[in-house]
Parts: C-alpha cells; sequence; structure tokens
C-alpha cells in the first residue's frame, strides 16, 4: 500500500504478450541496449516509464525501470531477455512484468504491461522529451482540503531535473501516493496544475516569500475549496516512521529460513521463516495468511510489520510460526496474474504439508491464522485439507464478497470526506460492476457486461469525469482474482469447518466493518461447538489502537498490533494445544 513508483505500479498491471499481424516483422528487431521509453494509461492518468537496459561483460542484458512521473528512484529488472523478435523483463518485488513484440513499422516494442490486470505498453527508443523547467519550486508543499467536516491532507512533491520539473502528489489519508501532476505551469506569481485522473485543477498565487501557495481546488460535481500549500512543512515526513513494536535482538527462539513447493502448481516455490520457541518440542504451529495483495511474509506496510509482530509474540508463548512470502514476491516464485484466492488456498496447504514432515512441530496441532483475505483463503484450504487443527480469522470476511466491498467502500469513502448523497449515487453503480464481473458465465463475458455498465452517466456517478476511458476503470478489477472474489460467499465454508475457530474484529475496522461481518460469521459457526467470535474494541482493520478506523491513520500509529489481539490470540491456542493440554 505504499503508493510510491512501487505500489502505483502494484495497483497497476503487467504480463502478457500481444499478437501481432506477422507482417509488422519484416525488419529484425533491434539490440535492445540503449534507453526507452513509453506512457502507460493507468486508472490514476498516464505514466512514463522509463526502460534502461544494458550488457554485463559476460553479455546477460540488465535493466532499470523509472517513473520520472513520480520522481521515483530506479528499480532494477530481476531479469530481462529477448528472443527473437520478442522482449521480457519481470520485477519480482512489485509482481510485475512485460512481454512485447518488435513493430518494424513503429520502430516500437509493443506488448502489455501485466501486474494483476493488462495494461498496453508501447516502447520506442530514447528517453522521453524533456518537461518544462519551472524556477523556484522546488521543495515538499503540505495542505489540507476539507470535505464534509473530513480534513484530507494534500503533499505536492516538486523537483527539477536535468529532464525538467516533475510534479508529483500525496494524499495519505486515502492511502494515493505518487499521483503525477500533469500541466504545472507558473507565470509569475501565479501557479495552476491539473490531476487529470480525477478531473481536478487548481489555480493558486505565491506569497511575495515564496513559501506559501494560495488558492481553489476545483472538481467536477463539487463545490470549490480552497488550499493553502506551505512550503517543507511535510519534511518530517521522510524520516524513519517509528514502529516500536518491530521485534530486536536477541530474541528467546530459533528463526530458520525454509522453503518448499506447491506440488499442486507448477513453479510455485514458497519461501519463509519459521520461528521455534526455546525447549523440547513438538509445539504446536500457525500459519500465517496475508490478506490480498502480493505481500512478503512479514506483510508490511507503511513500515509496520505486523505478521513478524504476531510471530515474535507467539513463538516467546510456546507457539511455532510459519510466514510465508506470498508466490511472487521475495524469495517466492510463481504466476499471480491469473491467480485466485483458490489458488493461494493451495500455497497455505502447501506449508501445511511442509510443516507436517518436521518432527519439532505437532502433526495435529497445525492451524491457521489469517488476516483479511488470510481469513478468506483459511477457510477455502480447510474445505480439501481436514488435517488443520485450528483457525485464527483477523478480519476474515463472513458476508458474500460483493456485500462487503459496498460496505467498505462506504464507510471509507465517508472517512475521506464524501458526502453521503455522493456515495448513494455512486453505489448502484458499482454494485452492477461487481454484480457483472461476478455473474459473467466466462470472465470475457464479466468484463463485456461490466464495460456495458460504464456509461458516462454513470462514470460521472462514481466521480470520475465523464469521458474517463472505461477500460481504465476495469483494469483493476478486470482479474480473474477479482471474478472469484466476487462470486464468493464465505458462509458454505465456514459452516463446514468442525474444529475451533476464533474470529476477531476490531469495533472501529471499515474495510471489513464489524457490525455487518461478526453476526455472519456467528450464524455460519452456530453448529461449531468450538467458535470464538469477538469484537475488540477501539481496533481498525490492522489491529491498531485508533482514533476512527480510517485508513489514513495507519501509517500514523506507532503500534503495529495491539497488545489485546495478541493476547487473545496466545491465550486462544494455547489454551486448546499448548503443552499443558498434551
Amino acid at each position: 500500500m505504499r503508493l510510491t513508483f512501487r505500489s502505483l505500479l502494484l495497483a497497476l498491471s503487467l504480463l502478457a504478450g500481444v499478437a501481432i499481424d506477422g507482417a509488422a516483422f519484416a525488419q529484425a528487431a533491434p539490440d535492445p541496449v540503449g534507453n526507452w521509453h513509453g506512457v502507460l494509461e493507468t486508472p490514476r492518468g498516464g505514466l512514463t516509464l522509463i526502460i534502461s537496459v544494458s550488457r554485463a561483460p559476460d553479455g546477460t542484458l540488465k535493466a532499470d525501470l523509472e517513473s520520472p512521473d513520480q520522481g521515483a528512484g530506479k528499480l532494477p529488472a530481476t531479469s530481462i531477455q529477448t528472443e527473437g523478435e520478442r522482449l521480457s523483463f519481470t520485477l519480482v518485488p512489485i509482481s510485475a512484468s512485460f512481454k512485447g513484440n518488435w513493430v518494424a513499422a513503429e520502430q516500437a516494442w509493443k506488448g502489455t504491461f501485466t501486474q494483476g490486470s493488462d495494461l498496453p505498453l508501447k516502447l520506442t527508443r530514447g528517453l522521453p522529451p524533456p518537461k518544462p523547467a519551472i524556477d523556484g519550486m522546488d521543495g515538499v508543499w503540505s495542505g489540507k482540503i476539507t470535505r464534509n467536516g473530513i480534513d484530507l491532507r494534500l503533499i505536492l512533491r516538486i523537483a527539477t531535473g536535468a529532464r525538467g520539473t516533475t510534479v508529483s502528489l500525496n494524499s495519505p489519508d486515502q492511502l494515493a501516493n505518487g499521483l503525477p501532476v500533469q500541466d504545472f505551469m507558473r507565470d509569475g506569481q501565479k501557479v495552476r496544475f491539473k490531476l487529470k485522473m480525477v478531473g481536478a485543477s487548481y489555480e493558486g498565487t505565491l506569497s511575495d516569500d515564496q513559501q506559501r501557495l494560495s488558492g481553489s481546488w476545483t472538481v467536477p460535481s463539487q463545490p470549490a475549496a480552497q488550499i493553502v500549500f506551505a512550503r517543507g512543512a511535510a519534511a518530517a515526513a521522510n524520516g524513519p516512521l517509528k514502529r516500536p513494536q518491530t521485534p530486536q535482538p536477541p530474541f528467546p527462539y530459533t528463526a530458520e529460513d525454509v522453503a518448499f513447493d506447491n506440488p499442486t502448481e507448477s513453479g510455485v516455490h514458497l519461501a519463509g521463516t519459521l520461528t521455534l520457541p526455546q525447549g523440547r518440542g513438538p509445539f504446536p504451529a500457525a500459519i500465517m495468511i496475508t490478506g490480498s495483495g502480493q505481500q512478503d511474509r512479514d506483510e508490511t506496510l507503511l513500515g509496520h510489520k505486523p505478521f513478524w509482530v504476531i510471530a515474535d509474540y507467539l513463538s516467546r508463548r510456546g507457539i511455532a510460526v510459519l510466514r510465508i512470502d506470498d508466490r511472487g514476491t521475495g524469495k517466492s516464485t510463481g504466476d499471480v496474474a491469473k491467480a485466485t484466492s483458490a489458488d493461494f488456498a493451495t500455497d497455505s496447504n502447501a506449508a501445511f504439508a511442509y510443516l507436517r514432515t518436521r518432527r519439532d512441530i505437532k502433526p495435529r496441532a497445525i492451524g491457521f491464522v489469517g488476516h483479511s483475505e488470510g481469513g478468506m483463503i483459511g477457510p477455502i484450504a480447510m474445505a480439501t485439507n481436514k488435517d488443520v487443527a485450528f483457525l485464527v480469522m483477523m478480519a476474515g470476511p463472513g458476508t458474500a464478497l460483493d456485500q462487503l466491498m459496498l460496505s467498505q467502500r462506504r464507510l471509507i469513502a465517508a472517512s475521506m470526506g464524501q458526502s453521503e448523497a455522493a456515495i448513494d449515487k455512486a453505489a448502484p453503480v458499482w454494485a452492477a460492476l461487481y454484480k457483472a464481473i461476478g455473474a459473467g458465465t466466462t470472465y470475457e463475458d464479466g468484463i463485456a457486461a461490466a464495460r456495458a455498465v460504464l456509461t458516462p452517466e454513470a462514470i460521472t456517478a462514481i466521480g470520475m469525469p465523464a469521458n474517463s476511458n472505461p477500460q481504465l476503470i476495469l483494469a483493476p478489477m478486470a482479474t480473474p482474482w477479482f471474478r472469484y472474489f466476487f462470486k464468493y460467499d464465505p458462509a458454505p465454508n465456514l459452516r463446514a469447518i468442525k474444529v475451533p475457530v476464533l474470529a476477531l474484529n476490531g469495533s472501529l475496522d471499515r474495510q471489513v466493518p464489524a457490525k455487518e461481518n461478526l453476526p455472519a460469521i456467528r450464524a455460519a459457526l452456530k453448529d461449531n461447538k468450538d467458535a470464538t467470535v469477538v469484537e475488540i474494541p477501539g481496533l481498525n482493520h490492522l489491529f491498531q489502537t485508533a482514533k476512527t478506523g480510517a485508513v489514513g491513520e495507519y501509517a500514523e500509529i506507532e503500534e503495529t498490533v495491539a497488545p489485546v489481539a495478541l493476547e487473545q490470540m496466545a491465550g486462544w491456542i494455547n489454551a486448546r494445544f499448548g503443552k499443558v493440554n498434551n
């Protein structure tokens, strides 16, 4: 969720070639060494990408990817290769890749940039044209906009370099960072720019000392708002985040790097860390399952490492913990572009099978601890694995997922200052989109039906400019993962679980709201003789002690996981599987 260069790409797409008429290949593809650039049309607007290719002394290709629109540094490609008229590269840290063909008529590599969804990308030789250099504006400018009583921080980052002035916008309270700003201009003391992804524009006036920028922020269908940006006010944001719960050595347990294959899916090799308590085993064990999006073994987010904090706490209390890099992330391999939650469930079962081979683990005391989507993946895995001994759901879903998404969208929109009228206007459009994608007899049918929903009126209703490209709005949802997600009902799998279940939800969770979620879980588990369902007051979706539960608080809160949640999990597991219960 760090929407810097890496996580903006994470919200976008990569991998899957395009078929091009063979006549286009009359000229052989050139040596790819050198600079190439293209514009990726994303739901967040056009994003310029630069791929710089070099050749090592041994003849192998190397490459770096850069997003100058966001002022981000270079990201090394994990691999790059050419084969005939075909170019491909991968970036494992962001689960991204490109595949394209050389089109001689256009002197370009044309293909698909994929990461969760597919977007076309055309790479032509050379660096992009330089942008205008704007004098006297470099720095970090911080301001806020107030909508319906909610303050939303906005941070402009302006930097001038060899390729001109680059401007990006961060909105921390919406977890949106590195949004490309367009048409940034200065005329004397007058400054203006646009944020085309939402149809927003700003016109302001610099103060005489050039430290304040005062002006009007305009968005279609909303009243203009006055914003004052102050230069340098956000400098402290560049400092290290305080995360006092991140474990520090020495540790009273052992930590072992482990790796194993998923035998049901070719190419999926999973890597992780197993923490083992002091003393003689065997020990009960918890397998951690991350939430949505490809995440590392620590479920790292905004400087927080919740899975490491949980593993540290449990292993200090006699419980072994296995946490794993998601497939395609960190040291784990495997295709994620077409994977669904059901596929990820096979990864969890592969982890279970691995632990069953170890003599230091109790074979009948291995369970799942799943956060958010992980609380959905666990029951899916258990549907085909009756040997799992327990399940802990941390904000795992109990209601049908399309309904959950509508509730989530409503709560988050309200926390970001949208009016009830605007939320009510958008809700039927989102409901129709989710239904269309989930109800299609094929993936293609679902996307076609969803595209038909997005009339200009519907696009305006969800707060986007009427001329927005429907394909760009659909891009994040145009994946097999989303289709499976929108069709999924947690109740049948939950009803089938007969082993102990602990379901936890924070009262301030705006992503999986406890008020709707926990009654559905209780109903599904009513015949389970050992089901514990708990709403913990004052905790958000990440199980931090929060003020409102808004997503913008996640980074500001120093606490990673509230002690009350840690105590609840450790006590519950040990009461059933600890040494005194051998």
